[in-house]
């Protein structure tokens, strides 16, 4: 028997309607996100490779990540992007994860990253707990539409400069805390 692929069928892609397109990330997102990766975090982490969706919101963040983690002394490994809709997911997880980055920060719109996380957690040795994203990421229909336990252990950042983190499908959400960085 053929195994399932990873890919969502069209009608599981439409279950939950129209998804919001990521909106654009704010100055207090990207600080909290960079001392989310900087943190009082063992070992420390260094190299990254960065995703995003090919939306203007998320690839301006995902610049603008990548050229406060180089200001910062880090080094970007890699770059992918995807379109919402692809007919495998395999390159840019391959991009994503084959130099084995200590990190990977993703910018996107909720069904792409979905449909992407599908095919890491599939075809790589991918850990969503290695795996910080923008605000977009914690849309609850991400956590659903990527499947049960795929996201578990994913965290990321609040326009606010909040945090949250998904654990058994479900998005916890912290505010800002009053050092400036997401806890």
């Amino acid at each position: 028997m053929k195994p399932r692929s990873p890919l969502l069928t069209p009608p599981e892609a439409a279950a939950y309607g129209p998804l919001p397109a990521p909106a654009p990330h704010t100055a207090a997102e990207l600080t909290a996100l960079l001392g989310l990766l900087t943190g009082h975090r063992r070992p420390r982490l260094h190299t990254v490779t960065i995703g995003h969706s090919r939306d203007d919101a998320s690839r301006e963040a995902a610049e603008a990540f990548a050229q406060a983690w180089c200001a910062a002394g880090h080094e970007v490994l890699a770059v992918a992007d995807w379109p919402e809709r692809a007919a495998s997911w395999l390159r840019p997880a391959h991009r994503l994860t084959d130099r084995e980055p200590d990190a990977l920060v993703i910018a996107a719109a909720p069904l792409g990253w979905a449909q992407l996380a599908r095919r890491l957690a599939r075809s790589t040795p991918w850990r969503p707990e290695r795996t910080f994203g923008f605000a977009s990421l914690a849309e609850p229909a991400a956590a659903a539409l990527a499947g049960d336990g795929v996201l578990d252990g994913l965290r990321g950042v609040s326009p606010d400069g909040g945090a949250w983190r998904i654990e058994h499908g479900w998005t916890e959400t912290l505010p800002p805390t009053t050092t400036g960085g997401a806890a």
